[in-house]
């Protein structure tokens, strides 16, 4: 990610960390209070911060033991003064407690940022995954 916007390259690290350290409120802190979000699982969307809270919360706390390592890249970037947009792979790799890769999927992921008082916050996320044609399954690895 060095080429990119830093600001953009620091909120795709603030993010990878608090997810590592199963952090909710620095997790729910990258995200603007009227965020909306498409998610990949169970609901169409969430409305601002309280609805996904309790889901990330429960996620985080359904680890136990383990970590979960973000991996994202192949970004793609376009950065105006208030806005910036960046589609990317988001690999989610859950690590049990001495390390080692338990399970892992991979989502496209979408953010729109918006710009407010020298930070990006995330204004809209879609996460999602393509469904295969011949079983209607998700696919959660790029081949």
């Amino acid at each position: 990610m060095s080429d990119i916007d830093p600001l953009i390259s620091r909120i795709c690290d603030e993010y990878k960390r608090a997810v590592h350290e199963k952090d909710v409120e620095a997790f729910l802190g990258l995200h603007h209070p009227e965020a909306r979000v498409f998610d990949t699982w169970g609901v169409w969307s969430y409305e601002g911060l309280k609805e996904p809270r309790k889901v990330i919360e429960d996620w985080l706390s359904s680890l136990g033991e383990e970590r979960v390592a973000v991996t994202i890249d192949r970004l793609q970037v376009t950065v105006t003064r208030e806005l910036a947009m960046l589609s990317a792979r988001a690999v989610y790799v859950a690590l049990s407690a001495p390390g080692v890769e338990v399970r892992s999927m991979q989502n496209r992921l979408t953010w729109v940022l918006k710009l407010e008082a020298g930070a990006w916050r995330i204004i809209h996320e879609h996460t999602s995954a393509p469904i295969g044609f011949s079983d209607l399954k998700g696919m959660l690895q790029r081949d």
